[in-house]
C-alpha cells in the first residue's frame, strides 16, 4: 500500500524529503511510525504550499497513501488512537536515541549510530502531529540533530570525537551524503542533490553545562539498552540484560478512602501511563511496562503518584 509511486518532490518541500525516505525504511518492520512519518510529511507539505499545482499533484497523491494505510491497519489501535499512536512513536524515538546515546558515550563513532540520533530527531519531529512538544523532547530533539552533526563533522576532518554533552557551535549535517546508500525516498521521488542542515537548523547552544549521566536526557521509564528491530547494526556494545523493578509494596495495602477525587487530568495520566506499558511490551520491554503499570496502578488507587 504504501509502495504508491509519488511523483517527483517539489523543491518547496525539501524540508521534509527525510521524513518521506525515513518512513519508507519503516515501512516493513515498524508501520505505524512509517504512517506518522507520512502524516507529519502531509501536515508540513500543506502549511508550505497546498495551491500550486505541483505541491496539490504531490500531497494529493501522498494522501492517497495514508488512506490506504489506515484501511491496511484500520484494526491498530495505534492508528485510531491518538495517544497509543504517541506512545509508540515516542517509545521508538526515544529507543534510536539511547542506543546512539549509549554508542556515543562508549566512544563508538560509526555511521549507524550518526544516523540512528539524526533518526530519532526526526521522529521527534513527528510527535508534533499529535500536539505541542514536551520541553524535554524538545531538548532530546535539539541535542540528538547537533550530536549527529558533530560526530559527522569530526570524522569527516579526521578528527576524534568527545563523547557526550560539550560544549560547540553549531554544526552543519549533510544528511544526503550521509544517507547514502540507505533507501531512497519513495520511488518516483527526486531528490536534491543537497540537503545540508545549516547551523540555524541545528542547536547553537552551549551543552557544557550539562551534567548527566547516560541516558538521563531521555525519560526514566526508557530502557538503556538497543531496540530490537530498529535496523541499526553493532558488534560493539550488546543490549544488556532487563532488571525486572521489584512490585511496590505499598500497591498492596493501598487502598482507596473513598475520599479520592481523580480529575480528568488524573484519568489521562494514567492511561497514558498504560498505554505506554502497552507500547513497551511491543518492544518485549517488561522493565518499563512494569514501572508504568504501576504508576497507573498508584495514581488511581491513591490519587497520587
Amino acid at each position: 500500500m504504501a509502495n504508491m509511486v509519488l511523483p517527483p518532490l517539489p523543491p518547496q518541500f525539501k524540508s521534509i524529503q527525510h521524513h518521506l525516505r525515513t518512513a519508507q525504511e519503516l515501512d516493513k518492520r515498524e508501520p505505524v511510525v512509517a504512517y506518522y512519518c507520512r502524516l507529519y510529511a502531509m501536515q508540513t507539505g500543506m502549511k508550505i504550499d497546498s495551491k500550486t499545482p505541483e505541491c496539490r499533484k504531490f500531497l494529493s497523491k501522498l494522501m492517497d497513501q495514508l488512506e490506504a494505510m489506515k484501511k491496511q491497519f484500520g484494526d491498530n489501535e495505534a492508528i485510531t488512537q491518538d495517544i497509543v499512536g504517541s506512545a509508540h512513536v515516542e517509545n521508538y524515538a526515544l529507543k534510536m536515541f539511547l542506543y546512539a546515546d549509549n554508542e556515543d558515550r562508549a566512544g563508538q563513532f560509526h555511521k549507524n549510530m550518526i544516523k540512528s540520533f539524526y533518526t530519532a530527531s526526526l521522529l521527534i519531529d513527528v510527535l508534533t502531529v499529535f500536539g505541542e512538544l514536551s520541553e524535554e523532547n524538545a531538548q532530546h530533539r535539539k541535542y540528538a540533530r547537533w550530536k549527529a552533526a558533530y560526530i559527522h563533522n569530526c570524522l569527516k576532518n579526521g578528527e576524534t570525537p568527545q563523547p557526550g554533552p560539550i560544549g560547540m557551535e553549531g554544526e552543519s549535517f549533510d544528511a544526503e551524503r550521509e544517507e547514502a546508500g540507505s533507501s531512497s525516498v519513495p520511488s518516483g521521488t527526486t531528490q536534491p542533490t543537497a540537503s545540508t542542515h545549516e547551523a540555524n537548523n541545528t542547536p547553537t547552544s552551549n551543552f557544557t553545562g550539562i551534567h548527566i549521566p547516560p541516558g538521563a536526557h531521555a525519560p526514566a521509564n526508557t530502557p538503556a539498552e538497543v531496540p530490537h528491530n530498529t535496523g541499526v547494526t553493532s558488534n560493539t556494545i550488546q543490549p544488556t540484560p532487563q532488571n525486572i523493578p521489584l512490585v511496590d509494596p505499598s500497591l498492596y495495602s493501598a487502598q482507596s478512602t473513598g475520599e479520592v477525587r481523580l480529575t480528568p487530568e488524573d484519568f489521562a495520566r494514567a492511561q497514558k501511563y498504560c498505554k505506554y506499558a502497552g507500547s513497551a511490551l511491543q518492544y518485549e520491554d517488561v522493565s518499563t511496562a512494569v514501572q508504568n503499570l504501576q504508576k497507573a496502578l498508584k495514581l488511581l488507587i491513591t490519587g497520587r503518584e
